[in-house]
């Protein structure tokens, strides 16, 4: 009985920890760890400027192509910048920032029982080094005001977590609450979720509207009949929220330029493949998004079948799809050998063979590929 009572009384400890408003956390540990970050942050006597460098970097990011992210590297090292910023950029970035949030960092280590002894600058660079970030999903929702609810990415694709929600109270007196987090709040209150960064070695193209130019991924050639990737549309969420956007890589494999005659000649030509990545925020799904991206450089009339697909990368080893793009040479068809890489964790959302001869029906051709809807034109 004894043993029961106590077990009780445990169970309503922990719930009301859960639960619980407090003006001070325990003593500050290092952790480079998500969970360490999130309650590291939650710890920083963070301002609204603070909030504004985040705000400017996970914009930069998210402009460039990639997720709403601010990687530690760029944090440390390039505070205010995003993914993918020029040095122009970056160097404007940090004049636009007085006291930077590394600033708060470096005084939080110098400042922790159990790393006051060691080289600050040696952490900080440490973690430059590791591939966390913090990440704001819904940012664009921010109201300019509002300090965020700070969590980190549980794993095992769990859509809940606890976080720190950061507020003053009446008397001006800094406050955390402990409280539950899942993408509807998300979607609601500012959020910073640390995370790591899946998508900072790609280069993504960015939607046409964003000002880029996509078709200077791929070369056109001169005076010919270019197939274009016009609209994209993700029709579901692919991945945990915590884990953020999805990163869709695109492949078209054919025999660019075909004109062969003759048995002979076809032996001259060999096929390509057109390979690129995007990411789709987790506030575009269901939204068209515009693009003007090359998937074949110069489609003859002989190209009959080309080699399509569409993944969402969840890393794995590497591995390959081997399929054929036909060509016809007077009538007979000839099949080419074509190998389409992927990782092997990756959602294979759709491949397949496509009629090259479908797009030159209309001058948009849309069609549904698993859970995307892409629109084609051929131009």
């Amino acid at each position: 009985m004894k043993n029961f009572i106590c077990i009780v009384a445990a169970l309503f400890a922990l719930i009301s920890c859960t639960s619980r408003e407090f003006h001070e956390i325990e003593s500050p540990v290092t952790d480079f760890s998500p969970s360490g970050l999130a309650k590291m942050f939650s710890q920083l006597p963070l301002d609204s400027g603070h909030l504004q460098e985040v705000f400017n970097a996970v914009g930069n990011s998210s402009g460039n192509g990639y997720d709403e992210e601010y990687t530690m590297g760029c944090l440390i090292e390039s505070p205010g910048a995003g993914v993918g910023d020029s040095p122009q950029a970056r160097a404007r970035a940090a004049e636009s920032i007085t006291t930077p949030l590394r600033e708060l960092i470096r005084d939080y280590l110098a400042n922790a029982p159990l790393t006051r002894s060691q080289d600050t600058d040696a952490m900080l660079k440490a973690l430059a080094r590791t591939d966390f970030q913090l990440y704001w999903p819904y940012s664009e929702n921010w109201d300019g005001e509002t300090f965020p609810i700070i969590t980190f990415d549980p794993g095992y694709a769990t859509e809940t977590n606890y976080g720190y929600r950061i507020r003053l109270d009446g008397n001006g007196l800094r406050v955390v609450d402990s409280v539950f987090v899942d993408e509807a709040l998300a979607a609601r209150e500012p959020v910073w979720v640390f995370n790591s960064n899946a998508d900072a070695s790609l280069t993504p193209l960015r939607p046409a509207e964003a000002g880029s130019d996509a078709k200077a991924s791929i070369a056109p050639l001169a005076r010919s009949r270019r197939l274009l990737m016009k609209t994209f549309m993700m029709k579901r969420q692919f991945d945990s929220w915590f884990g953020g956007a999805s990163e869709f890589n695109i492949k078209c494999g054919s025999v660019e330029g075909f004109n062969a005659t003759t048995d002979a000649e076809l032996k001259m030509f060999y096929p390509s493949v057109t390979d690129f990545t995007i990411v789709v925020k987790r506030n575009y799904c269901n939204k068209e998004l515009p693009y003007e991206a090359i998937l074949v450089g110069d489609l003859t009339s002989q190209m009959d079948k080309l080699v399509f697909m569409v993944t969402e990368d969840d890393g794995g080893t590497r591995t390959s799809w081997k399929c054929d793009a036909v060509v016809k040479i007077q009538s007979k068809a000839y099949g080419f050998s074509v190998d389409l890489p992927y990782n092997e964790r990756d959602d294979i959302v759709w491949r397949g063979q496509l009629s090259a001869h479908t797009f030159e029906e209309a001058d948009y051709i849309t069609g549904r590929f698993g859970d995307v809807i892409i629109t084609f034109e051929l131009e």
